[in-house]
């Protein structure tokens, strides 16, 4: 099966909101007092579900446009280098 160039376009919008996600967790998770209420009403945390459910769906959308999972994962994993930069500039 050949992966079209969208599909491989977005997967690298979703590793990047991925890593974005990641950033946000590691922040928002400094901000908490272990509360399920600090959780829930916490902007940054909020903003991570909010990243991967992006991700999730730039995932179906690739999928859907014939993107083979054995061509757009390991792209998907230039996660691990967005996040380093993410967190050397942050």
């Amino acid at each position: 099966m050949r992966t079209s160039p969208l599909a491989i376009v977005l997967f690298v919008v979703a590793a990047f909101l991925g890593a974005l996600g990641q950033f946000f967790y590691k922040s928002g998770s400094e901000n908490t007092d272990s509360t399920v209420a600090s959780y829930i009403f916490n902007a940054r945390l909020l903003a991570g579900v909010v990243c991967y459910v992006a991700v999730m769906a730039l995932f179906v959308a690739a999928f859907k446009r014939g993107g083979a999972l054995t061509v757009l994962y390991p792209i998907y994993a230039s996660t691990f280098v967005f996040a380093a930069i993410i967190a050397w500039f942050a």
